[in-house]
């Protein structure tokens, strides 16, 4: 018997080097506006995955771990925020969504998205200017500020604001992280373990250092050169190599159970949005994907991060928190790579260019802490309307 498809309010946003499906958490069909098997497989559906051909062709998707995403925002369940923000990564090639971490990036579009679509007062947004929105992350518990630029009483998307990774300008949007350490792991706080280097045990490799870090997103960061790398690699240096994707997620896999975001390999499977593996190394020139020259500097380090097994063509925004923060204590491998000395504010080679980001870290007893990393991006909507899924 035929059925039509559903019809369901969404808005189609890129937000810094990200892209996703934003929906209003009432717009969503009842059955999907409780976490359970109805919402992931309605996400699945609007993104086109499980899609074996790696194109969906068939969804929203973009076959990439950077426009593979969904994000669901409702009025704030906590109190002194506007907005709840629910994000969900999609996997490209297998019936999963993983809901363990945020993207940094698609914070960005959270601010423009809320009041855009009435979650701010009216009173409480200029005629120019700019809006603070007080974002509750719920993936991670956290608080975001999104400063929105607002332009004739409306948010401000164009501007000459150039994000690397980003073909084109747009309106400068500066994120805070507040407070961005996580509370997993064995130890809780900033390093979960206790220690800025820690040597992990990876088949096939050995014994390696790596900072194991908690902040924006739980990250492992191993040297590029004890890897076999040099830290200036573009996308198919990795993503056409299956050796050193493999060689990758082994690290990233010792890296999390150390951590104790995983009890055994087989959870890997359960959660592949986090942790972030990523290599370091000291500044050197090299040409990004865009053709332009980034020279040794202009920049304090390079860092190269993986993303749902592939090598990002940037950076993601909330592995930048973890890179600024882990620059700035002393004796990470990050701090290392950036020349060894205090710092509040990093600037990195990627892939498509280069980021600063800057993080306040403390200590307090012997122990760190960071209170709040800040970055710019960009954000901007590309269609808005409704999605359509076949009903089930």
């Amino acid at each position: 018997m035929h059925k039509p498809q559903l019809r369901i309010p969404a808005t189609y946003m890129r937000g810094g080097t990200s892209k996703g499906v934003f929906f209003r958490l009432a717009d969503l069909p009842e059955a999907a506006q409780v976490p359970g098997p109805a919402r992931d497989a309605l996400l699945l559906r609007v993104i086109g995955s499980p899609d074996p051909y790696g194109k969906h062709t068939d969804g929203m998707g973009g076959a990439t771990s950077s426009t593979s995403k969904c994000v669901i925002i409702a009025p704030a369940s906590v109190p002194r925020h506007d907005v709840d923000y629910l994000y969900g990564q999609v996997s490209i090639d297998s019936a999963f969504v993983d809901w363990s971490g945020n993207c940094g990036n698609l914070s960005t579009a959270v601010g423009p998205f809320a009041i855009a679509n009435g979650f701010i007062p009216a009173d409480r947004i200029p005629q120019e200017g700019a809006v603070a929105v007080r974002v509750w992350q719920a993936n991670i518990g956290k608080t975001i500020i999104v400063h929105v630029p607002v332009a004739n009483g409306e948010v401000q998307e164009s501007g000459d604001f150039e994000l690397d990774g980003v073909t084109f300008p747009g309106a400068e949007v500066v994120l805070e992280f507040l407070d961005p350490s996580d509370d997993e792991g064995e130890g809780g706080a900033l390093f979960p373990t206790g220690n800025r280097v820690d040597e992990l045990d990876v088949p096939g490799l050995g014994r390696l250092p790596a900072t194991l870090i908690s902040a924006g997103i739980p990250t492992v960061f191993v040297n590029a050169a004890d890897i076999g790398f040099d830290g200036t690699e573009l996308q198919p240096a990795i993503n056409d190599d299956k050796a050193a994707q493999a060689k990758l997620e082994a690290i990233r896999i010792a890296g999390a159970i150390r951590m104790g975001l995983m009890q055994s390999p087989v959870d890997a499977a359960t959660r592949q949005h986090t942790p972030k593996v990523a290599f370091v190394a000291p500044p050197k020139g090299y040409v990004a994907s865009s053709g332009k020259t980034v020279e040794a500097a202009d920049i304090d380090l390079n860092v190269r991060a993986m993303s749902m097994g592939k090598l990002h063509h940037a950076m993601m925004g909330t592995c930048a928190v973890a890179i600024g923060t882990a620059a700035a204590v002393p004796g990470t491998l990050v701090n290392r790579a950036a020349g060894g000395s205090e710092r509040n504010a990093v600037r990195f080679g990627h892939p498509s260019g280069t980021l600063r980001v800057g993080a306040e870290a403390r200590q307090v007893d012997g122990r760190w802490s960071v209170t709040k990393a800040i970055m710019s991006r960009s954000a901007r909507v590309l269609m808005e309307g409704a999605v359509r899924v076949p009903a089930v």
